[in-house]
């Protein structure tokens, strides 16, 4: 499994981006898939996650009503739009896979065993 982020960028605070995140080498509907974030100096964090059908989605407390994960199957493609950003959003974006069962969406970083290579999102104040 390939995981290929994309969509990172600068903005001004209130802005918005999307990121994407396209994966191959496996039927993509196998695969649950996240979004966790990086700041310097800080550990990686969940952002948001969704179930391999699409069906069931989960948000860290500090993006929800800001962030949307959503995916497209027949793209292959995680998607996370991201409006009303703010500075302390500023971070490296990662995207995850995990072969689980229907319905299941992982929130912890041990339990995805394939990880993008990271996309820059900055946002200045």
């Amino acid at each position: 499994v390939q995981l290929q982020a994309s969509g990172g960028g600068l903005v001004q605070a209130g802005g918005s981006l999307r990121l994407s995140c396209e994966l191959s080498g496996r039927t993509f509907t196998s695969y649950a898939m996240g979004w966790f974030r990086q700041a310097p100096g800080k550990e990686r964090e969940f952002v948001a996650g969704i179930s391999r059908g699409g069906s069931r989605r989960s948000y860290a407390e500090s993006v929800k009503g800001r962030f949307t994960i959503s995916r497209e199957n027949a793209e292959k493609t995680v998607i996370l739009q991201m409006n009303s950003l703010i500075p302390e959003d500023t971070a490296v974006y990662y995207c995850a896979a995990d072969s689980v069962p229907s319905g299941v969406v992982i929130t912890t970083t041990w339990q995805y065993d394939y990880w993008g290579q990271g996309t820059q999102v900055t946002v200045s104040s």
